[in-house]
């Protein structure tokens, strides 16, 4: 694996290490404890009952012979909801894991059970009678689109709405400046194309799964397997009318999220069988439900026009992208619509988006949301020039790329970032330059995001044999107790062994925002140096009260408080532990704390680079070579960041090659499993080779930028311009399964 030598001066002692992971033993022996593993006593187990129609009114649901059933301790629908809490600002996210008055989408659901086991909660469900009526429903964008077409939901459409739309276009955004007439009028070329890409789920390993414990008084406890306990807290305590402080959430291991366990979805279900019946409930989602209700991400319907002048100089770049959200209103389209040409100097640029309703489960996250489908269409048309004009695709995206200075396409300058430098990094490297055979193509993609900082709490607590806890309230989904371990660990000058990082669940810790947007390296990071500062400063005049000397005549330095010169005195230097174990006697226990909203988190770009074979008798295509550059601004734990890299390329693959959520004519998901929804193995792979870059974030102490999701947007337009390449076929739909490939080459010859 190759790294690039780091920019930064800083002489890092344990940061840019690889030490061993924390969490690894406990994963590998089962002792972790997940979602579903949780059990406490009288537990009872829920289930939930969900309707197989893409849009139906809901006439009537009698549950009176399904509570009759012996063993089953409760049966909840929405009604029960209205009698807590008839005016919750949460009521989008509480419908969508239960209906009100309508089914929205296959796997809907409509009631739920509680009872003593689980064979006994399904029987259940099986005698809940259910009356609906079936109404007409909308699958794709472009049908949702369309004046008249069938209404998923009313009264959701924003007042900025265009006209000519139907109902079910709720949100648009536009971003851009400049003098687009002009620009087009001065190309030498413009191609304009329109891609599609599907829907796809994040496709995590652990089902969702939450224990819920909630008595009549009000006061609850819910334990899950989530990104963000803090976020599930204020939706739940919300839902049920609580003060934040009564629900106390606690975070499982979790077993992957992408971005997909950023809400709730059984959670507010489980509690409210908890508090009807009296007894802890557990629901744990199957396969097949995770499928059919969480949330995937949004497909779309990308419009995009460039101009390129024949020196290879863009001037002007627009395109309109339509999101498909499912059933409720969120906000991927603004995201996508600001990511689309943030790659590009541009003096001409417009992006616009919109987002759609269908009667879909409602868009989640999923790594960078919706950066991959915009950048994949812009990416897509780049390469299109560049062959158009016989140029090399490295060279006119460094010709033409942002750098520091640039004024973004959508909208503030950029500081100091990394794209020209992985760019230059990929056209030195020996991939680039590898030959290619017959049927073969090399595909180039930019990627980017935008990184995210926010609220963040983080308490240090020194104990007295000189060990350091640090309490972070961010669930680890990318290896940041290493992470901030190490920057707590290099911050006190101490080994690396002497600190360990736990998560606290909500009432032990201040507010902490949602593990996403690579977020949490940077500000828990943020915050955990700035705490370890604050005990460096309670260590030094602690010293100083050992010695007799003003506090400002003591120094902190690799781990030791030493005098600060010699009219301090010639005091032999006192270790951490030395003042730790001591502190009873100098003013008592010794912590740090640090509470911020981080700004400054930096943005994000990478390049990717992939040699693919096309099959022309067949339509497959197989991947021979896949190398990754990308800036991490400094790699607190390279392994880490190498995974990240690693995975969200994979991730990016499957996107790229098989995934699809596939519908039939009735709307009913066809494939909601693993079996018939084909992600990437490792069979399918080559190794992933990854180049990591050191442009140093100046937002951060030791220049850290988050890396976890720039790595997923490459891969769709990387891919697309390779196999498009290799077959001599421009192709503008995802996925590229053999199928459609294999129908492209025929209809060729």
């Amino acid at each position: 694996m190759d790294q690039i030598t780091p920019k930064t001066t800083k002489n890092f002692k344990i940061v840019g290490t690889r030490p061993l992971r924390p969490d690894g033993v406990d994963k590998v022996t089962g002792k972790a404890l997940y979602g579903a593993d949780l059990y406490v006593p009288n537990m009872l187990y829920g289930s939930l009952l969900r309707i197989n129609e893409a849009h139906a009114l809901i006439e009537s649901i009698d549950i009176s012979v399904a509570e009759e059933l012996p063993g089953v301790k409760s049966i909840i629908t929405f009604k029960d909801f209205l009698r807590i809490n008839s005016n919750n600002k949460n009521n989008e996210i509480l419908e969508n894991c239960i209906a009100n008055k309508k089914v929205l989408y296959d796997g809907h659901a409509v009631a739920a059970v509680a009872a003593v086991d689980l064979k006994t909660a399904k029987k259940a469900l099986k005698l809940i009678k259910i009356k609906y009526k079936k109404l007409p429903f909308v699958i794709n964008i472009e049908d949702a689109m369309e004046i008249g077409a069938p209404v998923v939901s009313y009264g959701k459409k924003n007042e900025n709405i265009p006209n000519g739309f139907s109902d079910n276009v709720v949100q648009h955004c536009s971003f851009g400046h400049g003098n687009l007439e002009e620009g087009f009028k001065s190309a030498d070329k413009v191609i304009k194309r329109t891609f599609k890409t599907p829907s796809v789920h994040q496709g995590y390993i652990e089902p969702h799964a939450c224990l819920a414990s909630m008595s009549n008084d009000g006061k609850a406890d819910l334990w899950c397997c989530t990104q963000g306990h803090f976020n599930v807290r204020s939706i739940c305590s919300n839902i049920f009318n609580l003060d934040n402080s009564q629900l106390k959430v606690t975070a499982s291991e979790i077993g992957g999220g992408f971005g997909g366990k950023t809400t709730v979805f059984i959670e507010p279900i489980a509690l409210a069988l908890s508090q009807k019946s009296g007894h802890p409930v557990k629901i744990v989602m199957s396969r097949e439900e995770v499928f059919k209700a969480s949330g995937p991400t949004v497909s779309s319907l990308v419009d995009v026009e460039i101009g390129m002048k024949k020196n290879g100089r863009i001037t002007a770049a627009k395109a309109i992208i339509r999101y498909e959200g499912g059933a409720f209103p969120n906000e991927t389209y603004a995201l996508g619509a600001q990511s689309a040409f943030a790659a590009y100097d541009l003096n001409a640029v417009k992006t616009e988006a919109f987002n759609v309703l269908t009667n879909r489960p409602t868009q989640a996250a999923y790594r960078a949301p919706g950066a991959p489908q915009s950048i994949y269409a812009v990416e897509s048309v780049i390469d299109e020039l560049c062959q158009y004009f016989n140029h090399d695709p490295l060279y006119i995206r460094i010709l033409n790329a942002a750098n520091k200075g640039t004024k973004s396409s959508y909208g503030p300058t950029f500081d100091d970032i990394g794209l020209k430098a992985t760019l230059e990094a990929a056209k030195d490297h020996p991939h680039y330059h590898a030959p290619l055979k017959e049927n073969q193509g090399r595909g180039i993609s930019c990627g980017f995001w935008f990184n995210f900082g926010g609220n963040t709490c983080v308490s240090l607590n020194i104990n007295f044999d000189g060990t350091v806890g640090v309490v972070e309230g961010n669930p680890d989904i990318g290896g940041s107790r290493s992470s901030i371990s190490q920057m707590a660990a290099e911050e006190l000058g101490i080994s690396l062994d002497k600190v360990k990082t736990v998560i606290a669940d909500t009432n032990s810790l201040g507010h902490n925002d949602v593990t996403d947007g690579s977020r949490v390296t940077f500000s828990v990071g943020l915050a955990t140096i700035k705490a370890a500062k604050a005990a460096k400063k309670e260590l030094c005049k602690r010293a100083a009260k050992l010695w007799g000397i003003d506090e400002d005549a003591v120094i902190w330095k690799e781990g030791y408080a030493y005098p600060a010169g010699a009219n301090a005195g010639n005091q032999e230097p006192l270790s951490l532990e030395d003042i730790a174990k001591v502190s009873s006697q100098t003013g008592g226990p010794i912590a740090g704390h640090y509470e911020v909203n981080a700004e400054g988190a930096g943005v994000s770009f990478g390049v990717h680079l992939v040699d693919i074979e096309t099959d022309i008798e067949t339509g497959h295509s197989r991947i021979l070579r896949y190398t990754v550059f990308q800036d991490a601004g400094k790699a607190i734990h390279p392994s880490y960041v190498e995974g990240q890299m690693q995975g969200g390329s994979v991730q990016g693959i499957g996107w790229a090659l098989n995934e699809e959520y596939i519908y039939n004519k009735d709307g009913r998901l066809q494939n909601p499993g693993f079996l018939d929804y084909r992600i990437p193995v490792a069979s399918d792979l080559p190794m992933i080779d990854p180049v990591i870059l050191e442009i140093p974030n100046p937002g951060h102490p030791y220049g850290v930028r988050g890396v976890g999701e720039t790595s997923i947007v490459p891969p769709l337009a990387a891919i697309n311009n390779a196999v498009s390449r290799a077959t001599g076929i421009r192709f503008t739909e995802l996925p590229l399964s053999p199928p459609r490939v294999l129908s492209a080459i025929l209809s060729k010859q």
